[in-house]
């Protein structure tokens, strides 16, 4: 073969070699950052097991579902609102229950959505009949039209007065500028699977739900000593589950699971 023969133009509609090997790695590398576009890890803590799931608020849209807006029926439970962004060619990552409800599944607090309150602030305190939201103080997981996310205790939210893009009210907080609620005890027996949620930066908000019953004490612990939050609030206790894409469900066995008022998810708008 002549040393012309080497240098030979490429035949048209063909591309070089180390094209084709770029364009095959630059698509896995799309994979791989799809696959990662929702943080999921299994942390232990306190020799207890956690599903702890990061949302990067730079990255990804985290937005809150309670009806659906055609047929303003309650989505319920996760695998509905599943099946919805399927038919509206959105695919689920993550989703988890968003609070505390009444029983008549209505968000029993705050509750935003698209900027609209559904649902007002609930200041009320001591009321049995509200359980775990009754324990003071309670407080207000946000994400403000800038795209920023804060917790914040409920009289705390009412006097910033600023305006929400996502809200959901619950309760207890668990941790208050990086204290541990002082309602806690640490050796108590009350035993729950827990979930909960805080915003360790504005664009950072982190998920955590555990994987077998735990007391309110270690619960809030683990948002301060090993995911390093200084606000966080407490979304719910035995109904408690996530959701995520590829891994599955997390959390509160499936038969103790109850219809969801406010559901928290993240989509893509990528199909299933």
């Amino acid at each position: 073969m002549s040393a012309l023969a080497i240098h030979r133009p490429l035949s048209r509609g063909l591309l070089p070699c180390w094209l084709i090997i770029l364009a095959l790695l630059g698509g896995l590398a799309g994979c791989s950052r799809q696959a990662q576009a929702v943080d999921s890890d299994d942390v232990v803590f306190d020799s207890q097991t956690f599903r702890v799931v990061s949302v990067d608020l730079d990255r990804e849209a985290l937005s809150l579902h309670w009806k659906d807006p055609e047929g303003g029926q309650p989505y319920g439970d996760i695998e509905t609102l599943r099946q919805w962004g399927i038919a509206h060619d959105r695919r689920l990552l993550f989703a988890a229950n968003a609070g505390i409800y009444d029983r008549q599944f209505a968000p029993l607090g705050l509750y935003v959505e698209h900027g609209k309150t559904l649902v007002p602030l609930n200041l009320v305190r001591g009321n049995p009949a509200a359980g775990n939201f009754s324990i003071q103080p309670n407080g207000v997981f946000v994400i403000y039209p800038d795209g920023t996310a804060a917790v914040r205790a409920s009289t705390d939210f009412k006097t910033d007065a600023k305006a929400a893009q996502w809200a959901t009210q619950s309760g207890p907080m668990l941790l208050i500028n990086g204290q541990v609620n002082d309602r806690f005890v640490d050796d108590s027996a009350s035993l729950k699977w827990r979930s909960g949620v805080c915003a360790k930066t504005p664009h950072k908000v982190i998920f955590a739900v555990s994987e077998a019953p735990v007391n309110f004490h270690t619960f809030a612990r683990l948002f301060r000593d090993e995911l390093g939050c200084r606000d966080a609030l407490y979304l719910d206790g035995t109904i408690s589950q996530f959701y995520v894409d590829g891994d599955g469900y997390a959390g509160a066995p499936t038969f103790m699971v109850k219809p969801y008022a406010g559901i928290f998810a993240v989509f893509t708008s990528e199909k299933p």
